[in-house]
C-alpha cells in the first residue's frame, strides 16, 4: 500500500514540509509496512518556493527588502539558471507582520519588487511570482514604484505607500523600468480567480482578511476602481475585470499591468512542475490538508485541485486540517474527499496534526479501496 502526503502550508502554524512530516511519522507509526511519498504543494500562496525548489533546482537567495509596514527583512527568493521564483508572502504577506496590528490601508507590496528587482540584476531572464497571503492591498502599486516605474498624483508627486496612495493616482511613467525589463517575461501564480474591482473583487472578499472593516473595504473599493482606471488611461491595460487580478491584494493586476505578466492558475502550475500527478498514479491513497478547510478549498487552492486530480482517478483522499468549516458525509464525498481530520488549535500544531493523524488511522485504512491493504 502507498499513500501520497501532499500538504498545502498551514498558514500561520506549519510549512507544507513541516505538515508532510508530521503526517508522514504519524502513519509510519499507526500503519507499519506502508509506503509514504511526502510531496508538499502550493498554490502560488506560502510554501510556493519549497513546493518547486525540487523540481527546479537551482539555489535559495536571500534579499533584505522592505517590509510590508516599512522595517527591513531578509526575503528567500529560488534562483534556477535563468530563472527566478519569488513568494510574495516572503515580502508582503501577512505572516510578516509577526504580531503587528493589521493595517490594510498602509501595506506595500515593496518589497516584491525590490525582490523582482534583485532577481533582474542578477541576470534572471524568467521571473515567477506566486500570489497569495497578502498584508497588501496596494494592487501592486509598491511593487511597481521599487522596480522603477513613477507613479504620481494629479500634482505630479510620487504617491504615498498601500491603498492611501493607490486612492490618489493619476499617471504612470515608466522610469527606468523599462529598460530593466528588456528581455524579461514575468509570470504570476494566482490562488485566487476573483477580479480587482466588484462584487467579488480584491476588497470586497480578501479586504477583511487583512484586517479591512466595512469602511476599510468601501475605502479599499474606490482606491482600486481610481488605480484601475489610471493603469487603463497611462499604460492602456484594463485590469478591473481580469480574471485573477485579485491575487495577492491586486498585486495580480499590477504584475499584468506593469510587467506584462501572464497569470496562471498557481495550483495547476505547480502540480505539474512538482511531478504530483507522477505520483498520483502511484498511490493507493492521498492525504492532503491545508490551515482550514472550506469552500474557498476547491475554488483554485492546492489541496481542492489535488483533490479533484484523486476523484478522476478513483483514488480516495482524505484531508488533514487544523479546522474544517465543512461538514455532510454526502457533501465530501461528492467531492471526493472520504475523510476530515482536525487537528484543532494547538501551541504545538505538528504534535496536534501528528496525534490526530494517528487516532484516525482506521478511517485512513477504511478508505481504501477493497484488496488494498
Amino acid at each position: 500500500m502507498r499513500i501520497l502526503i501532499a500538504p498545502n502550508a498551514f498558514k500561520g502554524t506549519l510549512t507544507a514540509s513541516q505538515a508532510g512530516a508530521a503526517v508522514a511519522r504519524a502513519l509510519a507509526r499507526a500503519c507499519p509496512g506502508v509506503k509514504l511519498e511526502v510531496l508538499p504543494i502550493a498554490d502560488g500562496g506560502d510554501g510556493l518556493l519549497d513546493a518547486l525548489a525540487p523540481a527546479l533546482g537551482g539555489r535559495f537567495m536571500n534579499s533584505s527588502v522592505e517590509g510590508p509596514l516599512g522595517g527591513r527583512l531578509s526575503a528567500r527568493w529560488l534562483l534556477a539558471g535563468r530563472t527566478a521564483v519569488i513568494e510574495m508572502a516572503e515580502a508582503a504577506g501577512l505572516r510578516r507582520l509577526a504580531g503587528e496590528k493589521l493595517r490594510p490601508l498602509d501595506a506595500s507590496t515593496r518589497g516584491v519588487g525590490q525582490l523582482m528587482l534583485a532577481a533582474a540584476l542578477t541576470g534572471a531572464r524568467e521571473i515567477i511570482v506566486g500570489l497569495g497571503g497578502s498584508a497588501s492591498s496596494d494592487g501592486g502599486a509598491g511593487c511597481a514604484q521599487a522596480f522603477g516605474f513613477s507613479l504620481t498624483d494629479a500634482g505630479g508627486r510620487e504617491i504615498g505607500r498601500g491603498a492611501r496612495g493607490v486612492s490618489s493616482l493619476a499617471a504612470v511613467f515608466p522610469g527606468r523600468a523599462r529598460r530593466l525589463l528588456r528581455g524579461v517575461t514575468v509570470r504570476g501564480l494566482a490562488d485566487v480567480k476573483n477580479p480587482l474591482c466588484g462584487r467579488l473583487g480584491s476588497a470586497r472578499v480578501y479586504g477583511p482578511q487583512k484586517g479591512a472593516g466595512p469602511r476599510e473595504v468601501a475605502f479599499l473599493e474606490r482606491a482600486l476602481v481610481n488605480y484601475a482606471r489610471a493603469l487603463k488611461s497611462s499604460l492602456g491595460v484594463d485590469v478591473a475585470r481580469l480574471r485573477g487580478g485579485a491575487a495577492a491584494g491586486g498585486l495580480g493586476a499590477g504584475l499584468a499591468a506593469f510587467f506584462g505578466a501572464e497569470l496562471d492558475d498557481g495550483s495547476a502550475y505547480v502540480l505539474e512542475r512538482a511531478g504530483f500527478g507522477r505520483a498520483l498514479a502511484r498511490a493507493d491513497l492521498l492525504v492532503t490538508g491545508e490551515g482550514r478547510f472550506d469552500e474557498q478549498t476547491f475554488y483554485g487552492k492546492a489541496p481542492g485541485a489535488a483533490i479533484a486530480a484523486a476523484r478522476r482517478l478513483g483514488v480516495p483522499a482524505i484531508v488533514a486540517c487544523g479546522t474544517s468549516a465543512l461538514s455532510g458525509g454526502s457533501l465530501l464525498a461528492r467531492r471526493g474527499v472520504r475523510g476530515v481530520i482536525e487537528a484543532g488549535p494547538s501551541r504545538r500544531p505538528g504534535v496536534a496534526l501528528e496525534a490526530a493523524v494517528v487516532r484516525a488511522a482506521p478511517a485512513l485504512l477504511a478508505a481504501l479501496r477493497p484488496g488494498r491493504v
